[in-house]
């Protein structure tokens, strides 16, 4: 049992160191990065760090109120968990996320930044977006946080906003 929680331990920290450094080299452009054409910008510096760090997620399972990698995520609570881990205060729900986001043209919108769907007439989801037309998200229950591409017949006809939380 010792062995198990040690092995554990030594896996979380390895995973957190990683995260860490990750985080580090965010700000060093990378090729297929999409930002706003500012390179070197603490902008962009943030908005890297927070899609690496979206994407680092991937897997971890939904669960419905879920806001940290140890208990599952819900879409909120995974942009909730990225942002304030960067830094970057954020509301916790979908709906006070877009209330507080700038809406944006996709055209405009780089890593970071916010994509939000409707489900029949209301705000139902919200996901990262990474660039090139792929975001992150946790879509709902029995599935896992995972990338998604915004072409996909789904989310093209229910996407309803771009909001940008960052300058």
């Amino acid at each position: 049992m010792r062995t198990m929680q040690r092995n554990a331990a030594n896996g979380l920290l390895g995973i957190v160191t990683t995260v860490l450094l990750g985080a580090g080299c965010a700000g060093t452009p990378s090729k297929g990065s999409v930002a706003d054409g500012r390179t070197g910008s603490a902008s962009n510096d943030v908005r890297g760090s927070i899609a690496q760090l979206a994407l680092s997620m991937v897997g971890v399972q939904y669960r419905y109120g879920g806001a940290h990698p140890r208990d599952g995520f819900d879409c909120s609570g995974l942009v909730h968990y990225t942002y304030t881990s960067n830094g970057q205060a954020v509301p916790r729900t979908s709906q006070a996320q877009f209330n507080a986001a700038r809406k944006i043209p996709f055209e405009q919108a780089a890593e970071g930044d916010l994509v939000f769907f409707r489900d029949q007439e209301k705000l139902s989801h919200v996901g990262i977006y990474l660039g090139d037309g792929r975001f992150v998200h946790a879509p709902s229950t029995g599935g896992s946080v995972r990338v998604a591409n915004i072409d996909a017949p789904y989310y093209q006809s229910n996407l309803i906003a771009v909001g940008r939380l960052l300058p």
